[in-house]
């Protein structure tokens, strides 16, 4: 499982990958080009620089996007390739460019006659670097990154992890698979499904306005009418038809009246991955990271279940693209630590959904016979 929190409302734990999260200070549209050949200064190596990088001091995860400095960046399938427009900094010599970098960051200053211009900041690449292994030089009125990559089977849609770039990179790691959003708040699971779909260009689904079409009455009435393990039992069949459906992010029901608050009704939503928005209670970030392990492997709450944990300490509706894009980076780490899940998925699926996830036992598996399902998975 892998668990964020953000802060304020978006910090990022997990008790393998700690990760933090800052948009990039400047981004631009991504501009592929083939590399001139013309370099007037000989290439320089980056080999122990991780040690200098400062970090960035960064609290929030700002959405917005600023052109100041224009970059081109393609992705050469080991090798990346960063070019920054130094046209109006009149560079002299290779020695007024500094180029800082470790496995997640990167940062790039010119300094002249004593002052530091900083073109480009940030401690949230895309994904890790070797950074032993960059080389830069000087071409013409541009400065030339060349940064090698530890996962060299994995296509970076941008230098930076940005909104843009998890929605490009994300779409394609998922491979169709659909996603379902859980936690105690139907109102914020529909606001960050609605975000999501949109980045990853996935159908927005929520039980809750299925239920009500379903039953011609709202959850409230239905719970009133006929008591929570009815909605519960309701919501169970709609997420058993949508279990097939593929690029979908799909919000579930809030609170106890929802399937995916009972434990026993979680076998179609291990269809697709799973996310869950919980509330923290925790005062500083370190408290909330404790918080999601010990719910984690407490393992009390059905939401426990969920391979995605994202914390916020305090929810308004300006938040959902921040808690969506935590979302994604957490799904882009689930996926790449093992790259067959998404196909796992799908085979879960076409068995049936029959509740063995993630050990998933051979075909003609009755799940009503006990069997050691961790010496029969396939």
């Amino acid at each position: 499982m892998i668990s964020l929190s953000l802060s304020p409302g978006l910090w990022l734990s997990n008790s393998e990958i700690n990760l933090s999260y800052c948009s990039p200070l400047y981004n631009s549209p991504i501009s592929l080009k083939s590399s001139r050949s013309s370099s007037v200064s000989f290439p320089h190596f980056n080999g122990g620089l991780s040690a200098r990088f400062t970090p960035l001091s960064c609290h929030n995860i700002s959405m917005e996007s600023s052109n100041t400095t224009h970059y081109e960046f393609s992705d050469g399938s080991s090798d990346l390739e960063l070019r920054l427009l130094l046209k109006d900094m009149r560079v002299q010599s290779p020695k007024e460019v500094h180029v800082d970098v470790d496995e997640n960051s990167l940062a790039v200053r010119i300094k002249q006659a004593g002052s530091v211009t900083t073109l480009m900041e940030t401690k949230q690449l895309y994904d890790k670097i070797k950074p032993g292994e960059t080389i830069w030089y000087l071409d013409e009125d541009q400065l030339v990154i060349n940064l090698r990559k530890q996962d060299q089977e994995l296509k970076w849609p941008d230098i930076v992890e940005s909104w843009e770039s998890l929605s490009i990179g994300v779409f394609q790691l998922l491979k169709g698979t659909s996603i379902y959003i859980v936690g105690d708040s139907s109102e914020i699971n529909q606001k960050v499904a609605e975000e999501l779909a949109v980045g990853l260009r996935y159908t927005p689904l929520d039980t809750e306005s299925l239920l009500e079409t379903f039953g011609e009455q709202s959850i409230e009435s239905w719970v009133t009418a006929e008591g929570s393990d009815a909605v519960a039992e309701g919501e169970a069949a709609v997420l058993e038809s949508l279990s097939s459906n593929v690029r979908a992010v799909v919000a579930t029901l809030g609170g106890k009246h929802g399937a995916a608050a009972r434990a026993d009704k979680w076998r179609h939503l291990y269809a697709g991955f799973t996310v869950w928005l919980s509330q923290s209670e925790a005062a500083d970030e370190d408290s909330a990271k404790e918080e999601a392990r010990k719910q984690v492997y407490d393992g009390r709450e059905s939401y426990s279940k969920a391979e995605v944990v994202v914390k916020f300490d305090s929810w308004d509706a300006c938040h959902a693209k921040a808690v969506a894009q935590a979302s994604l980076s957490a799904l882009k780490q689930l996926i790449l630590s093992d790259k067959k899940l998404p196909g796992k998925k799908s085979l879960y699926i076409r068995l049936g959904c029959r509740g063995d996830w993630p050990n998933i036992n051979p075909p003609g598996w009755d799940p009503s016979t006990p069997t050691d399902t961790h010496a029969n998975a396939l």
